[in-house]
């Protein structure tokens, strides 16, 4: 494999507003990379979206239009102006076209982009892999592979050998690949862009007609012959042999390995991942107020009968369907959050980990420790399944944070490694198959349900494990599983708004309410 995953680009992040990471998150990346491919100059956007994507149906209600307008202005994904980007966006004298026509896609999550101003004209086709994960697939006819991890130059020329021959000799960098087409140019990939005084050199040359300066969008970078220490749960075992090492620490270990970081700085970025989501449970628990919703502020409700004993036993349950709730409240109504993995699923793996540490009384650090425990549970899937429910409905997400958040809480109770992986391929057993059918096409319901819900079977499968039943199936095994039934599952159940709840009249009706809603909101701007 020649690209790991990291904990924090694609297990636990982004920080981002909007009520989808695979939607909003990667969609501003995208735009970002493509703000920058015309170095920052745009006039007019045509947008295509094919009609057998998840993006055809969705990309307004669930926030690809919103993403995509900040990245073009050059947002980050946690800008409070987000909500209002398409303002801003024609403000800035930008025009953009959206087209719904078969682009020949073969990803449900495929954006098609040409940039114009008075100068040039550049294409950039790209997928949403879930999560906020990108990849370019294409920039002007070339077929390329950007993750949006790297430093990129782009030097278009003519001349393309004399070009390779300079930039090999005189460039430091990663990798050089060379794309030959209508349209030829050199990819430098590498950990900082080249001093001025060799661009200016490069630019000089004859036959160079332009040299594009595309910025890494992740948090993490990706190197020239990346090693990490396993990639599988069987490796992690094998790696752990003598070692006698917790789920955590083989954590660190990873990261370290991946992020070229030190351990304390793993364990400190953690950390601070960990403030943002208490942020979130917070700013929740004292209501939320969005227009643009379907929910309200139900957490608020729960916690009067909580507070005044009127629920059904269970006090660390029932404190993590209050965390949830609130959390993804937050989400729905903006603020920010951390796609944890993805942000239709934000509210069960921190939910979940908060509320036990909470009601055990635990220290921060406890925390860390088991979202550091449920980050590698999430590499094991990111490397071989997916958290996209545009690919693999809502088991690949609410089942993924389910699964993830198993382990940490068998962390919080110091269980053993052995354990933690019996709770996670419990609770990702219990998951496989679930639909992904919003309500209304907005990210609230049944989504808050089933982040709920989520939650609730990493506790049990947590204790299940701590009590030692027996798991059965390997954890590489079951997200082997994960995969291959989330290929099985129809395309209308998979984040199309085509399918299941999505399709009931009350749905459709809540849908077209909103709908109004939006456009009288609007005409009164």
């Amino acid at each position: 494999m020649s690209n790991y995953p990291s904990i924090f680009n694609d297990v636990i992040g982004p920080v981002m507003r909007g009520p989808s990471s695979s939607h909003c998150a990667a969609s501003l990346r995208i735009a970002r990379l493509c703000r920058d491919l015309v170095d920052g100059h745009i006039k007019n956007i045509i947008i295509e979206f094919d009609p057998n994507g998840s993006l055809a149906t969705t990309h307004k209600s669930q926030g690809s239009d919103m993403g995509l307008f900040g990245g073009f202005l050059g947002w980050e994904a946690y800008d409070e102006r987000l909500p209002e980007s398409e303002k801003y966006l024609q403000a800035a004298g930008i025009k953009f076209d959206i087209q719904i026509h078969d682009i020949k896609a073969d990803h449900p999550n495929t954006y098609k982009i040409t940039l114009e101003n008075e100068y040039e004209t550049r294409r950039l086709t790209a997928i949403s892999t879930g999560g906020g994960m990108i990849e370019v697939i294409e920039i002007d006819g070339c077929t390329v592979s950007m993750a949006g991890d790297y430093f990129e130059t782009l030097v278009y020329c003519k001349n393309t050998e004399i070009v390779n021959e300079f930039v090999r000799s005189s460039f430091s960098f990663d990798e050089v690949i060379l794309h030959k087409g209508a349209v030829s140019f050199l990819e430098i990939k590498s950990q900082s862009f080249p001093d001025q005084i060799l661009l200016n050199d490069l630019l000089a040359m004859e036959g160079v007609t332009a040299i594009k300066l595309l910025n890494p969008v992740l948090p993490v970078m990706a190197r020239k012959n990346l090693e990490v220490p396993f990639i599988t749960c069987e490796g992690m075992l094998a790696y752990n042999e003598g070692k006698n090492k917790s789920l955590w620490e083989l954590a660190i270990d990873y990261e370290s390995a991946r992020g070229n970081i030190s351990a304390s700085e793993v364990f400190e970025k953690m950390r601070a991942i960990i403030h943002i989501m208490g942020a979130a449970i917070e700013t929740g628990l004292k209501g939320t107020h969005y227009t643009d919703r379907i929910l309200g502020s139900q957490s608020l409700q729960f916690n009067e009968n909580l507070q005044a004993k009127k629920l059904v036993g269970g006090d660390i349950n029932n404190r993590i369907i209050l965390y949830v709730s609130s959390i993804m409240e937050v989400k729905s109504s903006m603020g920010v959050i951390v796609a944890a993995p993805t942000a239709g699923s934000c509210g069960a793996l921190p939910g979940a980990l908060f509320g036990t540490a909470h009601s055990l009384q635990l220290p921060e650090d406890e925390l860390v420790k088991a979202m550091l425990a449920a980050g590698l549970i999430g590499v094991f899937i990111a490397a071989h399944a997916t958290f996209a429910a545009e690919v693999g409905g809502c088991m690949a997400e609410t089942g993924s944070g389910g699964g993830m958040a198993a382990a940490g809480i068998v962390v919080l109770n110091n269980g053993t490694l052995e354990q933690s992986l019996a709770a996670a391929s419990m609770a990702l057993q219990n998951s496989l198959g679930i639909i992904c059918d919003p309500i209304g096409n907005r990210v609230e319901a049944p989504c808050l349900g089933r982040n709920v819900m989520a939650a609730s079977n990493a506790i049990s499968s947590a204790n299940m494990a701590i009590s030692n039943y027996n798991a059965l199936i390997p954890l590489d095994e079951v997200i082997e599983t994960m995969k291959e039934v989330g290929d099985q599952i129809h395309h209308t159940l998979r984040c199309t708004n085509l399918g299941g709840l999505s399709i009931t009249s009350t749905a459709k009706k809540i849908e077209a309410q909103l709908e109004n809603q939006q456009a009288t909101a609007y005409k009164s701007c």
